[in-house]
């Protein structure tokens, strides 16, 4: 009897029962299988000496030389301070004016209007990095750049923004909530439209007003979604957005320390040297601290809050 249960409920007996459903899944298997896990057989290069006659796995060994001669030229803790320094201000920026357009959109009354402010507020998201950089160029250029101008015609000088690296954490961190508050809007404007609204009607009754309601009500409601968004997004803290640096930044060298991350650091290594291994090194380094990162703050918040961990 015991043994006719196991057959029943065992993995040959589900892979036969829902056959239609493991076929449909396949195509998706393979392509994670083969850009996902084949690629990690690289990851040995960040403990080698590689070279290019000798090939990936014919390259002599040299143990933690890549990590070591990273950290010591003093670029690995530049390009891990820019990028952990980046995503936690991106994150709290982005996150909180997400939840502020989110609790206006959900206050407004007009349908029409409430639906033209959403769907304007979402534009950005669509627009490619390439667009914003070229933006930005427009902006900012010394000679053209339209904020020179606006300055020369109100009688002032000229200002060359690219030999300013301390504004440009500040450009970074505004284009980047710009683009992706609308969308992440979206999220929080689903979590508040899930709420009773009986009890905001029953709040006005009693004489509470909107900034009550919403601190009361709907702060307290969207706080699951708040910390599940974080949790989500602090697994990527060191993991920065590529293409937002490097099409705002480009190859400014004058901006380097100001601005670079893992991964335009990795990037431009690639481009300029063939030095694979310490680029592996890199990258290797990057993915092992995002998930320490992740199963600490997961820890963190699942002591805490234990109905709030994602697992």
């Amino acid at each position: 009897m015991t043994t006719e249960v196991k057959k029943k409920t065992g993995f040959l007996y589900e892979l036969r029962k829902n056959r239609a459903l493991w076929v449909m899944l396949l195509p998706a298997l393979v392509i994670v299988i083969l850009f996902q896990y084949f690629p990690m057989a690289g990851l040995v290069l960040a403990f080698k000496n590689y070279r290019f006659d000798q090939g990936v796995f014919g390259s002599a060994w040299n143990g933690f030389d890549n990590f070591r001669y990273l950290f010591q030229s003093g670029t690995g803790w530049l390009i891990t301070r820019n990028t952990i320094v980046y995503n936690l201000v991106n994150l709290v920026t982005s996150q909180a004016l997400a939840i502020l357009i989110a609790i206006f959109i959900s206050e407004i009354n007009n349908r029409v209007f409430k639906k033209l402010t959403q769907s304007f507020i979402f534009l950005p998201y669509f627009i490619s990095w390439v667009i914003v950089g070229t933006f930005v160029y427009a902006i900012f250029n010394y000679e053209t750049g339209v904020l020179n101008n606006l300055i020369i015609s109100a009688g002032g000088e000229a200002v060359n923004v690219y030999n300013m690296p301390w504004v440009w954490p500040i450009i970074i961190c505004c284009f980047n909530s710009w683009k992706w508050c609308g969308y992440n809007s979206v999220i929080y404007i689903a979590a508040i439209t899930g709420v009773d609204r009986e009890i905001y009607e029953a709040a006005a009754v009693d004489g509470a007003a909107i900034v009550q309601r919403i601190r009361h009500i709907t702060l307290p409601t969207i706080r699951p979604t708040i910390i599940t968004m974080l949790l989500l997004n602090v697994g990527r803290i060191l993991r920065g957005d590529f293409e937002m640096f490097y099409q705002i930044v480009g190859n400014n060298g004058q901006l380097f320390n100001a601005t670079d991350v893992i991964d335009t650091y990795v990037f431009r290594s690639l481009l300029q040297g063939s030095n694979l291994g310490m680029n592996a090194a890199a990258s290797f380094y990057q993915s092992v601290l995002c998930f320490a990162i992740i199963m600490i703050v997961n820890a963190t918040v699942k002591r805490m809050e234990p109905d709030y961990a994602l697992f």
